[in-house]
């Protein structure tokens, strides 16, 4: 967070009439002068910075600087009167009055907090954002957490009825630091979750592309293998109740809207307490709560610090009693020690291009992939075997059978498209012979057509 001081420059004691010098917060550390504007002084125009810079009004560390500048923490910034200050960077930032209820809410959620963030344990029932007919959510609890300061802000969300871990930013540098982990697919997001009934395949990804369901507002989500969006979702079965129900430990790969819920309905096993997509087929008779069983158990995220940010929320007073009511040990659950996550500038970037390209997929609304899951299929951990050959691997105990084909799919062997004709050979149609009727124009200094026996010009090559 970047601090400021006044420097009084005559006139009244306003924050447009003042010289002010601020210095240069960690969280601002790499930003360039325009965007450290643009995050503190938002009502101060591009076009005002840039004539700053080119006067000389606005330095760094005496210096004059460029609106491409980039900073570095610790250091000054001299910015010349003009525009007001942004709340919360030298003074205390309005709070909306709340209760003593939501103060109590907002301070019993909190698993952990330091500079840059806030990790809460969002219960379930509680809204993340605002919406038609919601009035309380995490979202309007922040003012809670604002002692001196910028307003916390949200960097991701769970669904109303899923709980656990939630991560807020406490400032606006935080927050683009812990988006860009979120986008870039390097954030690890564990869940657990009660599923009805127990998975043939005990371990394997699920790869089904979702979309907006057409007519419910955008409210529900469905598979669409034409439209749909890339999604992916590796699972575990950590115990079973017989054939009743599973523990399942849920990594999504990708984050689309209900994803987990809407993968593991379609493969035939609904969350249990999840009647938006599994009816009345995802409720358990007996002493199984009615409520949602859905858990955010774990967030493994990079901080701006360095060193990781590992969080674990315990689980809701229901799903652990529905847990003991099935049999079931919490200390099951918890997932052997595994190496840790790779967050090199190496790692990072190879992530960051992973998004990019699924990203430039999705606006061609194109799938290309070498081998896809039809729909409610599910995909195995281990290496994929070709067709026609026995996979080597087990899966939950029970040996493989023959992998199956993809439907519709082109035979392996020889590349569709490409022509393998010897060299020499007549092309296929009308055989070759001398051309009839008058001879074609051809331009002055144009090539010559194919040789006999040759691929036509635009043709793809062979591989000889």
């Amino acid at each position: 967070m970047s601090t400021e001081h006044d420097t009084p420059n005559g006139g009244a004691n306003s924050g447009a009439d003042f010289v002010r010098q601020f210095t240069v917060g960690h969280d601002d550390e790499g930003v360039r002068l325009d965007r450290w504007f643009k995050r503190h002084l938002p009502q101060v125009g591009f076009a005002m910075v840039s004539r700053w810079a080119r006067t000389g009004q606005v330095r760094v560390d005496g210096k004059r600087a460029d609106v491409d500048t980039r900073l570095s923490a610790g250091q000054v910034l001299r910015v010349p009167p003009g525009g007001e200050q942004k709340p919360g960077l030298g003074g205390d930032t309005p709070r909306r009055e709340l209760t003593e209820a939501e103060i109590e809410l907002a301070d019993s959620m909190v698993l952990t907090q330091d500079r840059a963030a806030i990790v809460l344990n969002k219960p379930p029932g509680l809204a993340t954002q605002g919406g038609s007919g919601i009035k309380e959510n995490v979202d309007g609890l922040l003012d809670a957490y604002v002692e001196r300061g910028p307003r916390p802000r949200l960097v991701h969300r769970l669904d109303k009825d899923t709980s656990g871990v939630l991560l807020i930013a406490r400032t606006p540098g935080s927050a683009a630091f812990f988006s860009k982990r979120f986008s870039g697919r390097t954030a690890r997001k564990i869940y657990w979750a009660l599923v009805v009934g127990v998975p043939n395949i005990h371990e394997g990804l699920i790869e089904l592309p979702l979309a907006k369901q057409p007519g419910t507002g955008g409210e529900k989500m469905h598979v669409d293998e034409k439209e749909g969006q890339t999604a992916r979702t590796r699972y575990r079965v950590i115990d079973r109740a017989g054939n009743r129900a599973a523990w399942v430990e849920l990594h999504p790969l990708t984050g689309r809207t209900h994803q987990l819920r809407v993968h593991m309905a379609a493969i035939g096993h609904p969350i249990v307490g999840d009647g938006k997509y599994g009816g009345q087929e995802a409720f358990l008779t007996g002493s199984i709560s009615r409520k949602m069983h859905l858990h955010a158990r774990r967030l493994i995220i990079e901080h701006p610090d360095g060193a990781p940010l590992d969080v674990t929320a315990p689980l809701p007073e229901h799903f652990a009693n529905s847990l003991e009511s099935l049999g079931f040990e919490e200390s099951e659950g918890e997932a052997p020690d595994e190496t840790p996550i790779d967050f090199s500038k190496e790692e990072r970037k190879k992530a960051a291009k992973q998004h990019a390209k699924e990203y430039r997929k999705e606006r061609r609304g194109e799938r290309r992939k070498r081998t896809d899951s039809p729909s409610g299929q599910v995909r195995s951990g281990k290496p994929t075997a070709r067709p026609g050959s026995k996979a080597t691997g087990k899966l939950g105990g029970k040996p493989l059978g023959k992998a199956a084909a993809k439907p519709g799919g082109k035979p392996l062997g020889k590349p569709a498209g490409k022509s393998f004709a010897k060299p020499g050979a007549k092309p296929a149609g009308k055989p070759a012979g001398p051309r009839t009727g008058a001879p074609s124009a051809r331009k002055p200094g144009a090539k010559p057509g194919p040789k006999p026996g040759g691929a036509p010009r635009g043709a793809p090559r062979g591989r000889g």
